[in-house]
């Protein structure tokens, strides 16, 4: 693993990703790889394209979380090794679901039961949480 937790600033990473999500000019995927796109060894503009179809669920599918997939970019990036980043991504979302008790976007908005599992700024700050844990 790398030690490589660069901010540009002096707010944490979750903060960050959540403050880039709330914006309105971030998909959930990008405001995770942008918050840490530093420690990922990469500019943000780079970061912005990388996850630029994961937002709404991958590819607007409303599958798995885009929060979930820019971590996983992330994890990728520091690890540079696949076991390890398929280990430490399994860990972030193992954590994910047993908080949400789902890593799916459909689910967490709670597009069929209309009952809302998790807002998206909060899967943001969890799928932040958790990929620090693993950083």
């Amino acid at each position: 693993m790398h030690d490589k937790m660069e901010q540009t600033d002096e707010k944490s990473g979750i903060v960050r990703a959540v403050e880039l999500k709330r914006s309105g000019k971030y998909n959930c995927a990008q405001a995770v790889l942008c918050a840490y796109a530093g420690a990922a060894g990469i500019d943000e503009p780079t970061a912005m394209a990388m996850a630029a179809s994961f937002g709404t669920g991958m590819g607007n599918l409303q599958g798995t979380c885009g929060a979930l997939v820019g971590a996983g970019m992330v994890l990728g990036m520091v690890h540079r090794d696949r076991v390890a980043s398929m280990k430490a991504m399994a860990r972030v979302m193992t954590k994910f679901q047993e908080r949400n008790t789902t890593v799916v976007c459909h689910e967490l908005k709670g597009l069929a039961t209309r009952c809302p599992l998790r807002a998206c700024n909060d899967c943001v700050a969890d799928a932040a949480e958790f990929l620090e844990s693993e950083l």
